[in-house]
């Protein structure tokens, strides 16, 4: 009786296990890592994926002068941080921040003593300081590294990209190929197309440290005096309106540097489009890379001179959006008359390979998205 009560008992047992899902180990790193006062970034050498969850601990002081004195979360803002050119704009100087990836296309974010993070994207992690490449400090920071491995894998699920939108090529030459000058000069050619809802587009680039740029002179005025009221620098300078589909564009958007931000920037204008993707909006966009300042050949003024490499800023615009790990996919189209070699409406040469970047963005949790045929 005993030992039949024993069989059935290790029986039930060994079914309740077999009921009971596994659960591997997690696997948790640690890291300690000093960053240095006098270089701004330092290279952790820790390659994250997507998914990892990172926890960072920091302790220590900078000493920049007697005064001068900052732990990880940074000094005040100050009235002279107006004059610097500092990594991250909206943050004291001294702070500790990172990015994940390269300089180019890595956005900085703010660490502070302590910071607890789901890594968005697959990357390099640099932790740095806030503080422009000339400054002078002694004293470092003392920062602990914490990694949980997650278990996503880089880039959209198989569900997710089944889910996707279709763009067709019949789709894409319902666009025209470039912009217009309010007179109907051509100019700029429409290089990128993004597949997402007006929430899902403006997140993307926000989080890729685009900002929306002023629309007229006198808003200018006033976010300058706003931004100079909170010791941020300005950079939402506007840019002239061009047209595609009859319209100025819906939005304009910078990526740039204080101080900078007049002669050289990454700017783009957005313009939505009347095709259907289900219950998304297709988006179609010109991004150039001002690199300083010439002749308008129109007036004999004086206008921004872009890059002529003009796919340039269309591969820093397709990097800078997929590093938030907002990005599905990301692929690239021949239009049916691509422009290759051209000039702007002032008068600028440009040149291209023609093709048309397509980004689709994520759906957020829940959206249903309808194929389109």
């Amino acid at each position: 009786m005993r030992n039949g009560m024993s069989s059935r008992f290790w029986v039930c047992l060994l079914a309740l296990i077999g009921a009971i899902p596994s659960y591997s180990a997690v696997t948790k790193f640690i890291h300690d890592i000093q960053i240095k006062a006098d270089q701004v970034w330092t290279d952790t050498g820790i390659d994250l994926k997507s998914g990892d969850g990172v926890q960072l601990t920091a302790t220590g002081t900078l000493e920049y002068s007697a005064t001068d004195k900052s732990d990880p979360r940074g000094m005040a803002r100050h009235w002279k941080d107006l004059l610097r050119m500092l990594p991250l704009n909206n943050s004291g100087r001294g702070a500790l921040i990172g990015r994940i990836g390269s300089a180019d296309v890595g956005q900085p974010f703010l660490v502070g003593a302590q910071k607890q993070m789901i890594c968005p994207t697959a990357g390099r992690l640099f932790l740095g300081v806030n503080e422009e490449e000339n400054d002078v400090a002694e004293g470092t920071y003392a920062v602990k590294i914490e990694i949980t491995q997650g278990n996503s894998a880089v880039g959209a699920s198989a569900a997710t990209l089944a889910s996707l939108p279709a763009f067709t090529q019949a789709m894409l030459d319902q666009i025209p190929t470039r912009v217009q000058d309010e007179q109907g000069d051509p100019g700029d050619r429409v290089n990128f197309v993004i597949v997402g809802s007006q929430d899902q587009t403006l997140q993307v680039f926000t989080q890729a440290g685009w900002v929306q740029v002023d629309k007229t002179k006198r808003d200018a005025v006033l976010h300058g005096i706003i931004a100079s009221i909170s010791k941020e620098s300005y950079t939402e300078l506007p840019m002239s309106e061009l047209y595609l589909f009859g319209r100025p564009q819906d939005y304009g958007l910078a990526h740039a540097e204080p101080f900078t931000v007049v002669a050289t920037r990454h700017h783009l204008r957005l313009w939505k489009t009347a095709l259907p993707a289900g219950n998304n909006m297709i988006w179609a966009g010109a991004g150039t890379h001002d690199v300083g300042l010439e002749r308008d050949q129109r007036n004999g003024g004086t206008t921004h001179k872009i890059d002529p490499d003009v796919d340039k800023e269309r591969e820093f615009i397709a990097q800078s959006l997929n590093a938030t790990g907002l990005v599905a996919k990301m692929t690239y189209m021949m239009p049916a008359h691509p422009v290759k070699d051209a000039r702007t409406a002032t008068g600028g040469g440009f040149h291209s390979d023609g093709r048309t970047l397509i980004l689709f963005l994520t759906p957020a949790s829940g959206q249903k998205t309808a194929a389109t045929n």
